[in-house]
């Protein structure tokens, strides 16, 4: 036994010494197994016919353009392709769905890409629609390894229920639907069984990554980038520079280097703005006054707002209402592409094409305000961290049932993430403000809803611009306040089901200017 002792204390004095990097036994490279590429198109050359593809950013914001750019030269076709959205027709995804390299498209909103649109509507492309923070949680459960999971978004509605149209064949007819959701109960609330996405390549744009790979975003740009990053078998990042390892403060890493395969800086960047939208030097952030129906519908909505409220609002009138914000208060305005607190407009001189609200218009964030990824976001409305919801709407029923994302072989936007604002249940006030009649002067708000449902039973009030409804999801409509400029018999006439009439009924509020 002492022998061993013995030979046990010469091979620890024989041991080498520790570096100056620490003890041998630990890896001290830099050197790390992410590949740094200088030409677009050897980063991508690998991606096959029939591949599942992620492509980052929401709208145009945060697109992997080279990486784009590089698929159009390898031609490669009948591509599964999975993004927030398809962005616009002659730049980003569009370019791809114009050289027909697309077979099919997992989404949540077409945007403004009318071929998008067109090529569904005439059989050339197969679409699954998804709300968006459920495709968030689908990408970001992949990352993590779970292979379903179960949310209130889409209770019955088409998501749940099945029946979407997928593919349309080329005399109009359905050949291929979307499938009906698994449905189970939890604490009294009906929850839908999600499956997992996970890609064969992710097609990111970063703003920064060192030479290791651990990669930072810059502004809105993080939106679905984030999720995306962490769900694929090769995740390849385009960013507008590349650092020396050490370059980036280690508590400043978005996605570190464990999840990134392949880096690239892109020889350019356009960085196109969907929307630019600007305001004057004079401007002084209020809407004129004015007595069209739009102005009164939004000075009405604007007394919804209180102070401390974290609120979501929906591009139009209810971003509009923001406008009539009282300065006395304070309101946090989210954006469900990964902003919290919302601004202004931008000056000219304040455009960035990395921040940008959920309508993709330009804005600005203000002090204390903060950006997220797509999944964080979700979170945060699924969660009930919000305490209003405001959007518009194409109809709304008696029962406080919500259509606005979809006219059945005509018409094809999208849900967004409007399904999976009105699905927290009672912890989020749900608001719809619209127009009381469609173009055509017919009522929107009916006994049922005759369009693909957003969500059930979910609307709390509605305001148009001839009265404000509380709804009531088991008594129905009740009117709290009538424009003066309008009769009841004028509002029944208008108003496709019956209604109560409240005690305290009081005339239509308006906002001071």
């Amino acid at each position: 036994m002492a022998a061993l002792r013995l030979l046990a204390s010469a091979a620890l004095r024989r041991r080498a010494p520790a570096s100056r990097w620490g003890p041998r036994w630990f890896s001290t490279s830099p050197r790390s197994r992410v590949q740094i590429y200088t030409d677009p198109v050897e980063a991508v050359k690998d991606i096959k016919d029939g591949a599942t593809v992620m492509l980052g950013g929401f709208g145009l914001c945060g697109i992997p353009e080279n990486l784009i750019g590089a698929l159009l030269k390898t031609r490669v076709k009948n591509l599964k392709v999975v993004s927030s959205n398809v962005g616009v027709d002659d730049f980003g995804l569009g370019l791809l769905l114009a050289a027909k390299q697309v077979k099919r498209v997992v989404c949540s909103y077409l945007g403004e890409n009318a071929l998008c649109e067109k090529m569904y509507l005439a059989g050339e492309l197969e679409l699954e629609m998804t709300p968006q923070g459920t495709l968030a949680e689908r990408i970001r459960a992949a990352a993590v390894g779970v292979p379903a999971f179960y949310t209130p978004t889409g209770y019955g509605t088409l998501v749940q229920e099945g029946g979407t149209p997928i593919l349309y064949g080329k005399d109009g007819h359905r050949i291929k639907l979307s499938k009906p959701r698994e449905v189970r109960e939890f604490n009294g609330r009906h929850c839908l069984l999600e499956k997992a996405i996970r890609a064969d390549f992710a097609l990111i744009k970063a703003w920064k990554a060192d030479r290791s790979g651990n990669v930072i975003f810059r502004g809105s740009a993080q939106n679905f980038n984030m999720p995306m990053c962490k769900a694929a078998d090769i995740t390849v990042v385009e960013v507008e520079e590349i650092v020396d390892v050490g370059t980036i403060p280690k508590e400043d890493v978005h996605v570190p280097n464990i999840y990134i395969d392949r880096v690239i800086k892109g020889p350019k960047f356009e960085k196109r703005i969907e929307r630019l939208i600007t305001r004057s030097e004079k401007d002084d952030g209020k809407a004129k006054k004015g007595e069209d129906i739009r102005t009164r519908i939004i000075r009405r909505a604007a007394l919804e707002f209180e102070d401390g409220m974290y609120a979501n609002l929906g591009i139009g009138i209810p971003v509009l209402a923001s406008n009539f914000i009282s300065p006395d208060i304070t309101v946090f305005l989210h954006s469900e592409n990964g902003l919290l607190g919302l601004g202004p407009f931008p000056l000219k001189h304040e455009v960035d094409p990395d921040i940008i609200n959920a309508g993709k218009q330009t804005v600005t964030v203000l002090p204390g305000g903060s950006f997220f990824g797509s999944d964080e976001s979700f979170a945060m409305i699924r969660g009930g961290h919000l305490q209003l919801t405001m959007l518009g709407a194409m109809q709304v029923s008696k029962y406080g049932d919500l259509a606005n994302w979809m006219i059945p072989g005509k018409k094809v936007k999208g849900m967004g993430g409007a399904m999976d604002l009105v699905s927290s249940g009672d912890k989020t006030r749900v608001v719809v403000t619209m127009e009381h009649c469609s173009k055509d002067k017919k009522p929107k708000i009916l006994e049922k809803c005759t369009l693909p449902l957003t969500g059930k039973n979910c609307v709390d009030r509605i305001i148009t611009e001839k009265a404000v409804f509380d709804v009531c999801n088991c008594k129905g409509l009740v009117l709290m306040e009538l424009w003066e400029g309008c009769t009841m018999e004028e509002l029944k006439k208008c108003t496709a089901c019956d209604f109560a009439v409240s005690p305290k009924l009081k005339p239509m509020q308006q906002v001071a200017i």
